[in-house]
């Protein structure tokens, strides 16, 4: 499969853009909240006030990822893919036009948040239908984009927001993405069938495979436990991801940890994910996607004791917090749809999928709000983190049950 250079040629830049992708889904989704939520808290803005647009619009995403999947079936990937982009794009600039206006504030977060989505659907999608044996790996590597962006940029738009300005600030980041459309719009294929080729480099269609994109009525979805199981384990994994991700710097600002302490180790966090997102990868393809789903229950874990549990600049809790949130940032972007996928097949993931997200982003749309609720009323977030491990127990009953299933299309 590695000897197939008409393959590689058109499969790499699914990868190398699937990272920017992802490094943006992830940003715009969550990440760049906390910054937000730091810079105006100095306005005298409320915890509420900077996460109610994300929330609203939570909501709404329940919709689009619906719309969004169903658009994707019917005109692939990319016809729906670089539009959304280029919508994001001049929303990230109108969130840096509208300065400290709430509305203008509300109504651009908003759309930021709405478009983001196409992005994460879209790299997933790419990936499964690109990647069968190698699916595992593909997503690995391309959701090191979620830590990456950790990495890099939380704490360059800290320092840029407080040198320069949000205006050029989310300006610049704003042409970034418009780029980034370009770049899809010119290298992208939405599927390896369309260049006349198959999955992995190989030489023939695979077995469970006609290449062909399928559609299921709801109601065998709905008859399909695995479905049910699917939508409540990962739906609680991502409502706890953009919980945690979105108040890491609130959290430990809170217990009077340093602003230099606590960028650092967020930074190491998020540098300690791209290997673990490899990793949890590569235990997906060798010894199966629930196995490696286990793996990162126990990351979610470890990062919520730490949590719980700090204090002001505790170094091993906030290396530990800080591994935890390594295996969170690099393992749940490339499970989720590798485990959609060991359900019902690439030709039928986007089928199930623009369900099972559009469910699940019910869940999440409630999680800003839940901390910023248990934040503005009770001054501390200790009982967020008690309520979240009761929810990693409950995905973890799921996934092991999901776990006698057989893997859809991986061939021994």
């Amino acid at each position: 499969m590695f000897e197939n250079r008409a393959y590689w040629v058109k499969a790499f830049p699914v990868l190398i853009l699937g990272i920017f992708m992802m490094y943006f889904y992830s940003g715009l989704q969550n990440d760049h909240v906390q910054v937000l939520y730091m810079y105006f808290q100095e306005l005298g803005w409320s915890a509420r006030d900077t996460t109610n647009p994300v929330t609203v619009s939570g909501f709404v995403v329940v919709l689009m990822y619906f719309v969004i999947g169903t658009l994707f079936l019917k005109y692939g990937v990319v016809r729906i893919l670089v539009p959304s982009i280029i919508i994001l794009g001049i929303s990230c600039m109108g969130l840096a036009l509208s300065g400290t206006s709430l509305i203008g504030y509300s109504i651009f977060l908003f759309l930021i948040r709405l478009f983001v989505v196409p992005l994460q659907m879209g790299a997933f999608m790419l990936c499964t239908n690109w990647f069968v044996n190698l699916r595992g790996r593909a997503l690995g590597l391309i959701t090191i984009g979620c830590p990456l962006f950790t990495a890099t940029s939380v704490a360059g738009l800290t320092f840029s927001i407080q040198g320069y300005g949000i205006l050029a600030t989310y300006v610049g980041v704003g042409v970034i993405v418009l780029i980034l459309a370009l770049l899809v719009a010119v290298f992208v294929k939405s599927a390896p069938e369309d260049c006349g080729l198959y999955p992995d480099g190989s030489d023939h269609e695979i077995e469970t495979s006609s290449g062909e994109i399928k559609s299921i009525p709801f109601r065998e979805l709905a008859s399909n436990s695995g479905f049910w199981l699917l939508i409540i384990s990962f739906g609680l994994l991502q409502f706890c991801i953009v919980a945690t991700m979105a108040f890491y710097i609130p959290r430990l600002a809170a217990v009077g940890t340093e602003q230099s302490i606590y960028l650092f180790w967020l930074s190491a966090a998020a540098i300690m994910g791209l290997p673990i997102s490899l990793i949890l990868g590569y235990i997906d393809d060798k010894f199966g996607t629930v196995i490696a789903s286990i793996v990162l229950c126990a990351m979610f874990v470890l990062a919520f004791i730490s949590l719980l549990v700090m204090t002001a600049n505790n170094i091993p809790l906030i290396i530990l917090a800080a591994l935890g949130l390594a295996g969170m940032m690099g393992g749940t972007p490339n499970l989720h749809p590798s485990i959609t996928t060991y359900v019902f097949g690439k030709d039928r993931y986007q089928a199930a999928n623009r369900w099972i997200m559009a469910i699940q982003g019910i869940m999440m749309a409630g999680a800003l709000y839940f901390m910023s609720y248990i934040l503005d009323t009770t001054g501390s977030l200790d009982l967020a983190y008690k309520i979240m491990l009761w929810f990693i127990g409950i995905a973890l009953v799921c996934l092991i049950i999901i776990g006698r299933k057989p893997d859809f299309d991986r061939q021994s």
